[in-house]
């Protein structure tokens, strides 16, 4: 019988991991970049508790056309952000919508032929709506992406 040949090789999707601070707690970042979806994660404590969606895609190109032209912090307009799992309450659900759009629109203003589905998740101890927590996670995510 012959031997089994077994190569090391890297996972096919390119991936990026980065540590940091959110709210005084030690969180991990995480994403992967498939064909179809960029997956980011956030984790405190190894748990995942909300997953949210974000196409990228906008239903017209007349709609990131104008978005792009924004200079605004604000999220883009033709985001929408949908709870797939876990939402923990209207105030947790509504931030973490937040975040992903938030998310969804540094990658569209970065790259403005994406097209792919942002999947959020989040493992976050407490999601208050602190002005501190969320620049934490956006210069978090911002390192993995």
């Amino acid at each position: 019988m012959d031997a089994i040949q077994i190569t090391n090789e890297a996972f096919p999707a390119a991936s990026k991991h980065a540590t940091g601070q959110i709210d005084g707690v030690s969180t991990e970042a995480t994403a992967l970049f498939f064909a179809d979806k960029i997956l980011v994660t956030l984790c405190q404590e190894g748990r995942l508790a909300q997953w949210v969606q974000v196409p990228l895609s906008a239903p017209s190109p007349a709609a990131v056309d104008m978005a792009l032209a924004s200079e605004s912090l604000l999220p883009m307009s033709h985001l929408t952000p949908k709870t797939l799992l876990g939402g923990g309450g209207e105030e947790r659900e509504s931030l973490a919508q937040l975040y992903a759009a938030q998310i969804a629109s540094y990658i569209a203003r970065r790259d403005f032929d994406e097209r792919r589905t942002l999947l959020l998740g989040l493992g976050l101890q407490r999601l208050r709506p602190d002005r501190e927590a969320f620049f934490d996670v956006l210069e978090l995510v911002q390192k993995i992406l």
